[in-house]
C-alpha cells in the first residue's frame, strides 16, 4: 500500500513559471490558471515577456515569466512574491529569484545548468545554489530534459519537437503539488491541439510524467495543497485576458445597439490580440481590417462610423501619436468612435512588453485645438469588458470619439470571469436623427439638453449632409470661419462631453473617518486595494477611491477628495493624474506616489510609503 499523502488547505498561493522565451512558460502558466479558474478559484495573472524579439537562448535578457496568484476568494493582484518558482535554466533562476519568497519551493531543470548555461547566466561557480544564496532543501532538482526525452523516445518526434514539450513536465509537477485534477489539463490540451491530436497526446504524456514524478518524490515534498473556493456563484466561467475581454465588450455593445462592429487597426504590442480576437468572429458580423499604418487604421474606422457602424481602432501609446490627426477628424465631425490605447513603457519604442500609465495626458490633451474627448480607464482584466462596453455606449449615445485606456498589465493578465447574458447588459440607444427632421436635417442640429447632435446614416432619404475637417456653421453645416460661430462650436463640443452622465465616485474602506485616502486610476486598483487591506490589518483607518471615468470626472469628485485631511495619488507615471486633478479641483494638493518601472506596483512598497504619509 502506498503512503498516504497529506493534503493541506491553503487560502492562496503564487506560482511563477520562468524559462527561455522559447520554453513555453506562458502556455504552462495559462493552462494552470485556466484549470484553477475552472474549479472556482479566484485568479490573477501577470505574463512578463522579455523586451527582445528573440534574445540569444539561455541569456539573461531572454527570460520569460508567467506569474499566477490563486485564492480561495477574490484575488486582486498577481502577488508580490511567489511561493513556487519554476526555473527552466540558469538564467531564469538568476533573474527570477528576486520574485520568490525566502521559503519558496524552487523547481529547476538540472540539464540546463551546465558550464555553458552558467556562463550565459553570468554565474561563476559550479555550486550555483550557494552562489545565489539558495538553500538546497528548498529545491526540487530534476533532469527534466532527459526525462522528457525518455518519455517521448517512442513518439517518432524529432529532438526539436520533443524539447517543445518540456514545459508540460513542470506543469504536471505543479498540478500534483496543488492537487489539481490532471484530467482538466488533458481536456485543455486536446482542445488546443484538436487539429494535431498526436501533439496533444504527447504533451499529455509529459504532463502525466511530471505529475507522477511529484508523487514519486513525496518523501522530499511530504504534502500537497488544495485551495477551495469559498463562494461559488453559479454560472459559466472562463479565464479571460484583458485584451480578449475588450474584444468581447465591443462585440456585446454592437449586439446591444443592433449595429455591425468594425475594427480598423495596425499591429502593435501589446494591443494586437484585440485585432486577432475580433478577426475570429466574422460569423457575428464583425469586420476587421489590418491597415498599412496607424493613421489609416483610425481613418478607416472614422469612415465606418460615418457609414453607420460601431467603429473602433486599437493601438498603444506610439500609435495614439500617429492616429491623433484622424482622431481629431472624429472630434470635429462628432462621430462615434472607440479608440483603445493599451499603454506600454515609453517614450518612443520604449519597453514594448512592459506596462505603464504614462499616456493619460496624451489621451486628455494630445490633439491640436480644443478637442475634448471622454476618457475611461479599465481597472482589471475582467473590467476591460465593462469598460469597452461603456466606451461604446457613450460613443453611440453622445456622438463622440472615446478613449479607452488599458495597459500591458491587465491586457495580457487574466482573471476568472463570469459570462453575462446579453439581457443583463444596459441598453444602447444611438442618437439617431428623427423622422420629423426629414428634409430639414442639418448635421449639427443638437438635443437642447445634452448638446448631442443627431446622427443620420448616409443613404437615408431626406438626410443628405456633408461632414469634414473644416469648421462648420452650427446651423447650416456649411464651411464657416466666422469667429463667433467657431467659439460657439468649440463650447458646444466641450459642453457635450461634460454633460455625459457617469457614475459617482465610490469610496471603499474606512470611508467615514479615514486617516488617509488612497487615490488611483485604472489598472492599479488591485494593488491599491490590497495595500488598503494590509494597512487596515495594521490598525490604520484607510480608504480608497479608484477612478474609472476620467473625462468627464464624476460629479462628486471635488466633494469626496476634499473630505479627507490626507490624500495620496498613486500612479505609474510621474504624476499625470495628480496634475489633472489639481487642474480640475481648486486648492487640492495631495501627496504623491509615483513609479515608472514597467512593472506593476509591489503591495509591500505601497504599504511602507503610505505608512510614512500617515505618520507625517
Amino acid at each position: 500500500m502506498s503512503e498516504q499523502i497529506e493534503v493541506k488547505e491553503l487560502e492562496q498561493v503564487v506560482v511563477r513559471f520562468s524559462g527561455d522565451s522559447g520554453d513555453g512558460m506562458q502556455l504552462a502558466g495559462s493552462i494552470f490558471s485556466t484549470v484553477s479558474a475552472t474549479v472556482g478559484n479566484g485568479i490573477s495573472t501577470f505574463p512578463d515577456y522579455p523586451a527582445d524579439i528573440r534574445a540569444p537562448q539561455g541569456s539573461l535578457t531572454g527570460v520569460s515569466g508567467f506569474q499566477v496568484h490563486i485564492g480561495a476568494g477574490r484575488v486582486y493582484t498577481p502577488g508580490d512574491l511567489c511561493d513556487v518558482l519554476v526555473a527552466m535554466n540558469a538564467a531564469a533562476l538568476k533573474t527570477q529569484l528576486r520574485y520568490a519568497k525566502p521559503q519558496a519551493t524552487i523547481i529547476i531543470d538540472t540539464d540546463s545548468f551546465g558550464p555553458n548555461d552558467l556562463k550565459k547566466a553570468e554565474i561563476a561557480s559550479d555550486d550555483y545554489l550557494q552562489e545565489l544564496g539558495i538553500d538546497p532543501d528548498r529545491v526540487i532538482a530534476c533532469p527534466i530534459t532527459k526525462m522528457v526525452k525518455d518519455c517521448l523516445a517512442d513518439s517518432g518526434m524529432d529532438n526539436k519537437a520533443v524539447l517543445k514539450c518540456r514545459n508540460m513536465f513542470p506543469l504536471g509537477l505543479v498540478c500534483w503539488l496543488f492537487n489539481r485534477d490532471i484530467a482538466l489539463v488533458e481536456n485543455f490540451l486536446r482542445e488546443k491541439f484538436q487539429r494535431k491530436p498526436e501533439i496533444a497526446e504527447n504533451n499529455i504524456k509529459v504532463v502525466n510524467a511530471g505529475y507522477d514524478y511529484g508523487h514519486n518524490i513525496h518523501a522530499s515534498v511530504p504534502a500537497t495543497y488544495r485551495i477551495e473556493s469559498k463562494v461559488k456563484v453559479p454560472g459559466q466561467y472562463m479565464d479571460i485576458t484583458g485584451n480578449k475581454a475588450t474584444a468581447y465588450g465591443l462585440m456585446a455593445a454592437a449586439e446591444r445597439a443592433g449595429l455591425r462592429l468594425f475594427l480598423g487597426s495596425y499591429p502593435i504590442t501589446p494591443a494586437t490580440d484585440i485585432l486577432h480576437e475580433l478577426a475570429k468572429h466574422k460569423s457575428m458580423g464583425v469586420i476587421t481590417v489590418q491597415c498599412e499604418d496607424e493613421i489609416s487604421g483610425c481613418a478607416s474606422a472614422v469612415g465606418a462610423s460615418f457609414a453607420g457602424a460601431l467603429a473602433a481602432t486599437s493601438t498603444s501609446g506610439p500609435g495614439i501619436c500617429l492616429k491623433s490627426e484622424a482622431i481629431n477628424l472624429a472630434v470635429i465631425d462628432e462621430l462615434p468612435l472607440v479608440v483603445i490605447d493599451v499603454q506600454r513603457g515609453g517614450p518612443s519604442t520604449g519597453l514594448p512588453t512592459k506596462s505603464e500609465q504614462t499616456d493619460l495626458l496624451q489621451a486628455l490633451y494630445g490633439r491640436n485645438g480644443e478637442s475634448p474627448m471622454p476618457v475611461i480607464a479599465a481597472t482589471s482584466p475582467t473590467n476591460c469588458f465593462d469598460a469597452a462596453f461603456m466606451a461604446a455606449k457613450i460613443a453611440l449615445e453622445h456622438l463622440t470619439p472615446v478613449i479607452l485606456l488599458t495597459d500591458a498589465f491587465i491586457a495580457n493578465g487574466s482573471a476568472a470571469w463570469k459570462l453575462p447574458t446579453i439581457d443583463e447588459l444596459p441598453e444602447i440607444h444611438p442618437h439617431y436623427a428623427t423622422d420629423d427632421q426629414k428634409y430639414r436635417y442639418t448635421p449639427y442640429l443638437r438635443d437642447p439638453e445634452s448638446h448631442v447632435r443627431y446622427w443620420a446614416v448616409p443613404g437615408q432619404e431626406g438626410f443628405q449632409h456633408i461632414l469634414g475637417g473644416l469648421e462648420k456653421d452650427g446651423k447650416t453645416g456649411a464651411i464657416s470661419t466666422e469667429p463667433e460661430n467657431h467659439n460657439h462650436m468649440v463650447i458646444q463640443r466641450y459642453d457635450k462631453v461634460q454633460r455625459i452622465p457617469v457614475p459617482d465616485l465610490q469610496v471603499e474602506g474606512d470611508s467615514d473617518d479615514a486617516e488617509l485616502l488612497i487615490v488611483g486610476f485604472g489598472s492599479t486598483y488591485g494593488h491599491l486595494y490590497s495595500a488598503m487591506q494590509e494597512l487596515q490589518k495594521r490598525g490604520h483607518r484607510v480608504a480608497l477611491a479608484q477612478f474609472q471615468y476620467i473625462n468627464p470626472l464624476p460629479r462628486n469628485t471635488a466633494e469626496v477628495l476634499k473630505r479627507y485631511k490626507k490624500v495620496v495619488v498613486a500612479e505609474q507615471n510621474l504624476g499625470q493624474f495628480r496634475a489633472y486633478l489639481r487642474i480640475r479641483i481648486n486648492g487640492f494638493v495631495p501627496y504623491k506616489f509615483n513609479q515608472v518601472k514597467g512593472q506593476p506596483f509591489v503591495v509591500s512598497e505601497l504599504v511602507h510609503a503610505f505608512e510614512q504619509i500617515i505618520a507625517s
